[in-house]
C-alpha cells in the first residue's frame, strides 16, 4: 500500500509540473513598413510577432517562424535520404534577426541576436518619457490614444488602446496604458500597425528552426555580454560571416562534395556567405540612429 501510494504521488506531483509548464501566449501580429536604405524612398514590408506571455514578451520578424512547416519537410527528407539540399532557396530569407525579450513586470529589456554560431544577449536599459495627448481614433476594431517620445534619435507617435490590458507594443516600446496598436517616426521611416492577434496553447519560444539548430550545434543558450562587446563582434562578423566555420573546416575538406550533391563544402560556404553579406547589405536605416560622438553623453 505504503508503495502503491508513493506512486500516485509521483504521478500527481508530475501531472501538476507538467501543467504548470504548459503556458498560453498572446501573439500580436504587427506589418511593419520600413525604409531599409537612408539614400532610397523604396519602403518594404513584412510580418512582425510580439508573443506575450505571463512572464515576458518577445518580439521578432515573423518570416522564418511563419516557414516552420516547410524548414521541417525539407530537413526531415533531408535526414532520412541523406541527401543535402540548399533551404535557403526554399523560404524567403528574414530583414531582422535579433529576437527583444522584456520581462514582466519590471520590463527589463534584453536584445538577442546570433554572432556566427553563438547567441548574446545584452541588457538594454531602455524608458520611455511618453507624451499621452487627448487626441483619440479609431484604427480598425481599436479605439485608440495618441502619445508621442523620442527615441534613438527619432520622434514616435503611438496609438495606444487601454481596451487591450498589456503596456507593451513592437520592438523595444512600452509603457502606455494599453498595448501599442499603432506606432511611427514623424519621417515614416518605421511604421508598425497591429494587424492580428490570436492565442497560442502550450505556446514554445523556440521554432522548428531554433531547435534543428541546436540539434547540429548552433547552441540556443544566450550567452550575456555588454552592448560594447556585442556591437564590437558583430561588425567583425558582418566583416567575414564565415570566420568562425571556416576555422573547423581544414583545406582537404573544402572539396568534399555535399551529401548526395555535386556542390562541394566550399561552395556550400560561398553560397552561405553570399547570403550572409546580402542579408548585411540589405538595410543601413537602423531603427535607432547612431548617434555622432560629441552627442553622445560623456562618462
Amino acid at each position: 500500500m505504503k508503495k502503491l501510494f508513493s506512486i500516485f504521488l509521483i504521478m500527481l506531483f508530475a501531472f501538476a509540473n507538467a501543467q504548470d509548464t504548459k503556458e498560453t501566449a498572446n501573439r500580436f501580429f504587427y506589418e511593419l513598413t520600413f525604409k531599409p536604405k537612408k539614400d532610397s524612398a523604396r519602403l518594404d514590408k513584412l510580418i512582425t510577432i510580439l508573443d506575450i506571455t505571463p512572464k515576458k514578451s518577445i518580439y521578432q520578424d515573423f518570416t522564418i517562424p511563419a516557414q516552420d512547416s516547410i524548414i521541417k519537410v525539407a530537413v526531415e527528407e533531408m535526414e532520412k535520404k541523406k541527401v543535402w539540399r540548399d533551404v535557403s532557396k526554399m523560404i524567403k530569407m528574414p530583414k531582422f534577426s535579433y529576437k527583444i525579450v522584456k520581462t514582466y513586470p519590471e520590463m527589463k529589456e534584453q536584445y538577442i541576436d546570433r554572432v556566427s554560431m553563438n547567441l548574446f544577449g545584452y541588457d538594454d536599459a531602455v524608458k520611455f518619457d511618453w507624451n499621452i495627448l487627448p487626441e483619440k481614433q479609431k484604427i480598425g476594431a481599436y479605439n485608440t490614444q495618441k502619445a508621442t517620445t523620442e527615441f534613438g534619435g527619432r520622434k514616435w507617435s503611438a496609438w495606444f488602446s487601454s481596451d487591450i490590458p498589456f503596456q507593451d507594443g513592437p520592438y523595444k516600446f512600452y509603457g502606455l496604458p494599453g498595448l501599442i496598436v499603432k506606432i511611427e517616426d514623424d519621417e515614416k521611416n518605421y511604421s508598425w500597425m497591429l494587424s492580428g492577434n490570436k492565442k497560442i496553447e502550450n505556446y514554445d519560444e523556440l521554432s522548428y528552426s531554433d531547435k534543428i539548430n541546436a540539434k547540429y550545434g548552433i547552441s540556443n543558450t544566450v550567452t550575456p555580454t555588454t552592448k560594447e562587446k556585442f556591437k564590437k563582434a558583430y561588425a567583425s562578423f558582418k566583416q567575414d560571416p564565415m570566420a568562425e566555420i571556416r576555422q573547423r573546416i581544414t583545406p582537404e575538406m573544402m572539396n568534399m562534395k555535399m551529401p548526395g550533391s555535386d556542390v562541394t563544402i566550399g561552395e556550400a560556404l560561398k553560397t552561405q556567405e553570399k547570403v550572409s553579406k546580402d542579408f548585411f547589405n540589405a538595410t543601413d536605416n537602423s531603427i535607432e540612429k547612431e548617434q555622432p560622438s560629441s552627442d553622445k553623453k560623456k562618462k
